[in-house]
């Protein structure tokens, strides 16, 4: 079982990133969110591609879960930490990082 200790410490472990406050959520960026923590500690969002987002809520349906409104069919998929271990939750939020990461380098090119 993964808690918010494990959301906060994995996600800042991620190079670049930082912790700020969003709505009733602390939202973890690198250029651009990529993950989020509910207030309550139970439940952490992540940005995945549509395509991330089904296979993860098809093979665990029990940790995995579309957002509940567009933002959902964006790739947006919650993670219930009870039901899923440290080294799944890393693997998730290395996923979303990467995504949010290659947009930050994508960027700085576009600069030079």
């Amino acid at each position: 079982m993964a808690t918010s200790h494990d959301v906060r410490r994995l996600a800042l472990s991620l190079e670049g990133t930082s912790e700020a406050p969003h709505f009733d959520r602390a939202a973890f960026k690198v250029a651009r969110i990529y993950a989020t923590l509910a207030a309550d500690g139970l439940t952490a969002n992540v940005k995945f591609t549509p395509e991330e987002q089904e296979f993860k809520s098809m093979m665990a349906p029990q940790a995995f879960a579309p957002v509940r409104n567009a933002w959902g069919r964006q790739g947006w998929t919650t993670i219930f930490l009870d039901a899923i271990d440290p080294s799944e939750l890393s693997d998730a939020l290395e996923t979303a990082w990467r995504h949010a990461a290659k947009n930050t380098t994508a960027k700085k090119q576009t600069k030079k």
